[in-house]
């Protein structure tokens, strides 16, 4: 997962290359430990959920930990995805990262460690990260050590409209490829859009060809191929065969290569708004469905990726991950209380029942109503397998040329062969 001896030199080179230049905003930690001469200790947290009830929540505990915590103060920056993977790629380059940030963990979480800009939480989170969820952890331990505190865990799967499959005479969710490629057919044959797809944010398409990787070579398959560097193994090419049958029933909603995930008139809207039967989304799809658009109620349902005939995946193998904090190299006590406070009992039954996240904290379980929410949480307890968002389990680069690629395929620039002959590319480049 890219050069173990990268630095912030480094960083900043990758980060000119992309004509991302440096910013340095003047909240964000380096040296400072965020106090005043009123000995009060102002703490930036830098998170991605701008979509509604989630934002408001997270405001309400900032407050909460404020009172408990009367010279603490919490300053929020609260950015969309892309914006904020751009924000952080260019404060990466000038070594100057915010008290608390955002992190999927895995490659780019090892590569912010391996320049010594963020903070080892092994001891100073003992012994209450010691009770969280194994899984929800494994994202962020880098050689035995922990760099970040999840608040969040879950899969990828499709959500689908019930009275949309009944209407197309589709009686129950597809469990095999084929089959999916079938009610693909019904739907488009009654007159609905089958899938909606945000194609101005190549993240989403990937999750297409992820999925379709791990049930034609197997969940081991993606991991080995990082380790070796060499993507051109035939299940890889056969899972871009598979997305391009897909793609050639032309499923996806009317302009949608300009269509972004979370606004009026993005992916999500368009579920939530009864205007395409499904879409392939986290855990949080329901909340952001209900924030761009309606939302559709009990006519809402999930089911896991299809498995492919004849592949080495099984259907049981999930693709996924979860949201965590992570703090940088120097970050005062009052941040390590902050996340400690957003790991209790108390503020987890809070986000379980008000964000529809999944708990992370084993005694916050029985929060848990929404029967969708219960739905991925039994797949995530009875998986077989699990792989990290491929953008976020590999080195930077690697993980943005494997969106960029599939991306290509769906628009139709690019060929299976030629996906695989890309990232194979840059993965040498990383070695």
């Amino acid at each position: 997962m890219g050069d173990p001896a990268l630095s912030r030199r480094g960083f900043l080179a990758a980060s000119v290359a992309a004509g991302l230049g440096v910013t340095a905003l003047s909240g964000c930690g380096g040296d400072s430990n965020g106090g005043s001469s009123s000995g009060t200790t102002t703490i930036e947290w830098w998170n991605i959920s701008t979509t509604e009830p989630t934002k408001t929540v997270w405001a309400g505990l900032a407050k909460k930990f404020e009172a408990q915590n009367p010279k603490v103060k919490i300053k929020i920056v609260q950015l969309e995805n892309d914006a904020y993977k751009s924000k952080m790629t260019a404060l990466i380059a000038s070594g100057k990262l915010p008290d608390i940030f955002h992190t999927w963990g895995g490659g780019v979480l090892k590569q912010q460690v391996e320049a010594g800009l963020v903070e080892d939480l092994t001891d100073r989170t003992k012994p209450w990260a010691d009770g969280l969820l194994s899984v929800a952890k494994q994202p962020y331990l880098i050689d035995g050590k922990l760099y970040g505190v999840p608040f969040d865990i879950g899969m990828i799967g499709f959500w689908y409209n019930k009275a949309l499959f009944k209407q197309a005479g589709i009686s129950e969710p597809p469990a095999t490829w084929s089959a999916f490629l079938d009610a693909v057919k019904k739907l488009k044959s009654a007159g609905i859009t089958p899938l909606a797809l945000a194609g101005k944010e190549s993240w989403t398409g990937m999750y297409y060809w992820a999925y379709l990787a791990m049930r034609t070579a197997g969940v081991d398959a993606l991991q080995k191929a990082d380790d070796k560097k060499d993507f051109s193994d035939a299940g890889f090419v056969q899972a871009g065969q598979h997305l391009k049958d897909l793609v050639d029933l032309q499923p996806f909603q009317k302009g949608f290569l300009g269509a972004a995930y979370s606004t009026p008139t993005g992916q999500a809207a368009a579920v939530g708004n009864g205007k395409a039967a499904m879409e392939l989304m986290g855990q949080w799809a329901p909340v952001v469905e209900a924030d761009a658009g309606k939302g559709l109620g009990a006519n809402l349902g999930f089911f896991p990726f299809p498995e492919v005939e004849g592949g080495a995946g099984k259907i049981t193998e999930v693709f996924g991950g979860g949201g965590g904090h992570a703090l940088r190299k120097g970050a005062p006590q009052a941040a390590v209380d902050f996340l400690k406070f957003f790991a209790s009992e108390t503020t987890d039954r809070e986000l379980v029942q008000k964000t529809k996240t999944l708990p992370v904290v084993p005694a916050a379980e029985s929060a848990l109503t929404d029967p969708n929410i219960k739905a991925v949480q039994a797949q995530l307890k009875g998986a077989t397998g699990f792989q990290l968002y491929l953008d976020q389990a590999y080195a930077p680069a690697l993980g943005q040329q494997v969106n960029d690629s599939v991306a290509g395929l769906i628009a139709g620039s690019k060929s299976p062969q030629q996906v695989t002959s890309s990232i194979t590319s840059t993965a040498k480049q990383e070695q």
